[in-house]
């Protein structure tokens, strides 16, 4: 049965529709970093460079996409927000910009903390020469800054790849969905959810497996470098 169900899988277009829906998750996955990597950057400088009020409305921003699970998001955008305002958005558009929030606001915490970790004295000897706010980030703080950024951001991207697979409960066609389909399709064969799920947990393996991988050498080289 084993043997049958790999046959299956590999004949037809079972194997380049997986593929194909592995293509979406990587898109999907792709351009939520991309966007949420300018939105939390630029929010994380803003951060750490303000005070009081303003600080609290970072936090609030961060803490709605830290503590809300990201399903009920994506039923607020996909289902609720279209219906009550009267406009319809694709739901991979949908899942670009829920996750692309969420990046963003993880990332923004990460370049805050970073840059906040840099020593006062290298801002404030970088304005005694003459350098501007942004020449001073431009040139001291953020490549300080880059070394301890790139762990975090390296693993936020990896749960970004990894969450996708929640994607099915709007009608996204990425690797997940289209895997439960293949599956529906040949009910009677018992071992086509094993090579299914079996396939997809491979591919997300090889994809968040490489980029832990690189992670971990950057943080051993941080490390050796801090000695």
């Amino acid at each position: 049965m084993l043997t049958s169900a790999i046959n299956l899988i590999l004949a037809g277009t079972n194997l380049s529709r997986l593929i194909e829906g592995l293509g979406v998750t990587i898109e999907i996955s792709v351009l939520s970093i991309f966007f949420g990597t300018i939105l939390g950057g630029f929010l994380g400088l803003l951060w750490s460079n303000v005070t009081g009020a303003e600080r609290g409305f970072f936090r609030t921003y961060l803490e709605i996409f830290r503590i809300v699970p990201t399903i009920p998001l994506l039923f607020l955008f996909y289902y609720t927000f279209p219906r009550d305002l009267n406009f319809n958005l694709p739901a991979t558009a949908v899942s670009v910009l829920v996750f692309s929030l969420w990046f963003g606001a993880e990332f923004s915490d990460i370049v805050r903390a970073a840059v906040q970790s840099v020593a006062k004295g290298q801002k404030e000897s970088a304005y005694a020469i003459g350098l501007t706010a942004w020449q001073s980030y431009r040139y001291v703080l953020l490549p300080q800054s880059l070394v301890n950024i790139l762990p975090a951001y390296i693993n936020l991207s990896t749960r970004i790849i990894k969450t996708t697979s929640i994607l099915l409960l709007i009608s996204v066609t990425e690797v997940i969905t289209v895997g439960q389909q293949i599956i529906e399709a040949n009910s009677s064969n018992r071992a086509v959810p094993l090579v299914v799920y079996g396939l997809i947990a491979l591919f997300y393996f090889l994809i968040n497996g490489t980029l832990t991988w690189l992670s971990k050498k950057i943080e051993r080289k941080v490390v050796a470098n801090d000695r």
